[in-house]
């Protein structure tokens, strides 16, 4: 549902890659994603699944959000994704 909340997603694509974006209706958008109907980047690498959503509030603060966590490492990544999940 979309929502003024924007919230930042994980997804990780068939070729064992993780994208990172965002959304203010995450679940419409990982569908729209699977449809070949999100990112140039996950079209070639379907399907896709969400591995960690977090909300940010206003779209701003998802954004830079968004930015950091592409910046890291895949390693850090998936500890970021176990410690969004409370492993």
């Amino acid at each position: 549902m979309k929502s003024n909340i924007w919230s930042v997603y994980m997804l990780e694509c068939a070729d064992g890659t993780i994208y990172t974006g965002i959304s203010n209706d995450v679940d419409k958008r990982i569908s729209d994603h699977n449809k070949s109907k999100g990112a140039k980047y996950t079209r070639s690498r379907l399907p896709v699944f969400c591995l960690a959503t977090w909300k940010c509030g206003t779209r701003s603060k998802a954004s830079k959000e968004e930015h950091r966590v592409k910046k890291l490492t895949k390693l850090q990544k998936i500890r970021l994704i176990e410690d969004k999940n409370g492993r």
